[in-house]
């Protein structure tokens, strides 16, 4: 049978007609997908790398008419419009910071009218920007996630934010966003930035990454080129790079010999990266301990007394800083940032003038009774803990870190200091110094030095002794209340906080020698840094148990401390 030439035509149009409108059904099936399932389309790399490159180097501007933020019109877009958005980012750095950062843990959400919303983990529902919370769900809540087309434009476009900022920080952070996507990168991108950055930083950043491009990229002498370049990284990838190409089969020997000396050169810098860290964290932990110590090395120096209360001093001191940021926070919000420039005279004084009523109630009438003494401020712990616990509850309460101290600062790829951890040794070194000036240049210190030295000579001269007890003993206790302040910042503050440190803060004391604060300095050094370095060889049980066994052979030995006290004892 003969098919008449006008009827072929005919179904061939019609096919044409058909497979046109299913393809557009299609598409705009894949449009309303893209804004509601993530994970929905699986993209080749091409097409990938073709977004990424247009990502990176087009201005193209977001076409939306929604108001408010940039993260509410990204949220009101369509599947176009926030790969625009993504493309040329409308708001600032850290807007695309925070979307991201919502997008990551599964909190932003889209109502049914475009409105944007904040879902936390304890299904608490947000209106945003405003972050009020509200009982008003919408009918139709949805998740706002990301096809793997957005979510790879997400990743450059916020590269490429952060590489046009001003600040060294935020193009060093696009760098390694940049790393993190290597396989996708154009390598143009890479050179035009690294010809307009003028910090010497990012421009390391840049050649190692250039470097890392072209010996995966590049022929046999400039894969050796960059092998040589990498050598000098202390980049952990860069190492588990080296170490998958040696791993090749059939390799050039000049380019088997240049892996294997950069890999040596790579794993020793970051072993001295790991260790400068591992002693970075002992002198933190030394500092804890300094402070903690300090104020028990006066008041066991000159009153002989061990008093067993002195960690929940250091737990009151934490309490004080909580309820200095509720303060802060409830009254003065637009400062609630800066609580912790008040909260550490508070904790001083709270500490001191609790310390000073133990003082005069409790160790004053039992002097020259040692025994009875720690039986008494062992009580004392017990009742400072359970008014703690029926104030503020059992369970831990959260003190936040005050923005100034967030973060950390990169040494380099394999090193990383938080700023938290800085900033409590640099507060533990201008303590020392103003105890030290405050016990050698003044009428208060030298009283205190006399009666430690010389109870009954100094009373002989005039020295009003009881006082100096009682405001020695208050000295002491607010330096511990400034520790606790301190402690708030890096760990949790409960009711049994003092606990935690005071078996390791007498051993500070007993091996620095009987009220010498240069012996404290030293013990601290000595037990932060070592404990340290021993829990990461043993364990912490098993270091702890080291330490205590090196403490009592050194007392053996050295029953004084490291520094005797001078002086004659009379009592």
């Amino acid at each position: 049978m003969v098919v008449p030439r006008r009827l072929l035509v005919l179904i061939a149009l019609l096919l044409a007609a058909f497979t046109t409108i299913v393809h557009a059904d299609d598409d705009a099936q894949s449009v309303n997908i893209a804004t509601v399932t993530s994970e929905s389309m699986t993209d080749g790399s091409d097409t990938l790398r073709t977004n990424n490159e247009q990502s990176l180097t087009t201005p193209t501007q977001p076409t939306t008419a929604v108001s408010g933020d940039a993260i509410q019109q990204f949220v009101a877009g369509d599947f176009s419009q926030r790969q625009a958005m993504l493309s040329a980012w409308p708001g600032s750095v850290e807007s695309l910071d925070n979307l991201v950062e919502l997008i990551a843990n599964d909190e932003l959400y889209q109502g049914n009218r475009g409105q944007t919303y904040l879902l936390n983990a304890e299904d608490q529902l947000f209106t945003y920007p405003d972050k009020t919370e509200t009982s008003d769900w919408p009918s139709d809540l949805s998740q706002v996630t990301l096809t793997n087309t957005l979510r790879s434009a997400l990743i450059f476009g916020q590269a490429k934010v952060k590489l046009e900022s001003d600040k060294p920080a935020q193009r060093l952070q696009a760098v390694e966003i940049l790393a993190d996507n290597i396989d996708q990168v154009d390598p143009a991108i890479i050179t035009a930035a690294a010809a307009n950055e003028d910090n010497a930083n990012v421009q390391k950043a840049l050649t190692a990454l250039q470097a890392r491009i072209d010996f995966k990229n590049g022929d046999l002498p400039t894969q050796i080129e960059a092998v040589n370049l990498l050598a000098d990284s202390d980049n952990p990838q860069v190492l588990v790079d080296l170490e998958s190409a040696l791993a090749s089969d059939n390799l050039d020997p000049a380019l088997e010999a240049a892996l294997s000396d950069a890999r040596d050169s790579v794993a020793r810098r970051i072993e001295i990266s790991t260790w400068t860290g591992h002693i970075f964290t002992g002198m933190s932990t030394a500092s804890i301990l300094l402070l903690a110590a300090l104020g028990l090395a006066i008041t066991f120096g000159l009153l002989g007394v061990i008093n067993m209360a002195h960690g929940e001093l250091i737990m009151i001191g934490a309490y004080t800083t909580y309820v200095v940021q509720n303060l802060f926070q409830a009254y003065l919000p637009d400062m609630a940032g800066w609580y912790l420039l008040a909260a550490i005279p508070a904790a001083f004084l709270v500490s001191a003038v609790i310390g000073m009523i133990i003082e005069r109630i409790v160790i004053r009438p039992l002097y020259g009774r040692e025994l009875e003494t720690l039986l008494a401020t062992f009580g004392v712990s017990l009742i400072l803990m359970q008014l703690v616990r029926m104030i503020f509850g059992a369970q831990n309460v959260e003190v936040s870190n005050v923005a100034w101290l967030s973060g950390a600062y990169q040494v380099s790829s394999s090193l990383v200091l938080p700023y938290n951890r800085i900033a409590i040794i640099v507060f533990t070194v201008i303590v020392v110094a103003l105890l030290v000036y405050l016990l050698n240049k003044t009428r208060f210190g030298l009283f205190i030095r006399a009666v430690t030295q010389n109870r009954q000579m100094a009373r002989a001269v005039g020295i009003p002794s009881a006082r100096i007890d009682m405001m020695a003993f208050g000295l002491g206790s607010g330096l511990a209340g400034m520790a606790g302040c301190a402690l708030a910042q890096v760990g949790n503050v409960g009711p049994d906080l003092g606990q935690t440190y005071i078996i390791d803060t007498f051993l500070v004391v007993v091996v620095g020698g009987v009220g010498q604060v240069w012996g404290a300095v030293l013990a601290a050094l000595g037990l932060g840094v070592s404990g340290t370095v021993l829990e990461i060889g043993i364990g912490a049980v098993l270091a702890k148990i080291v330490l205590l066994v090196l403490v009592i052979l050194f007392i053996q030995k050295r029953p004084q401390g490291l520094f005797a006290l001078k002086g004659r004892f009379v009592e």
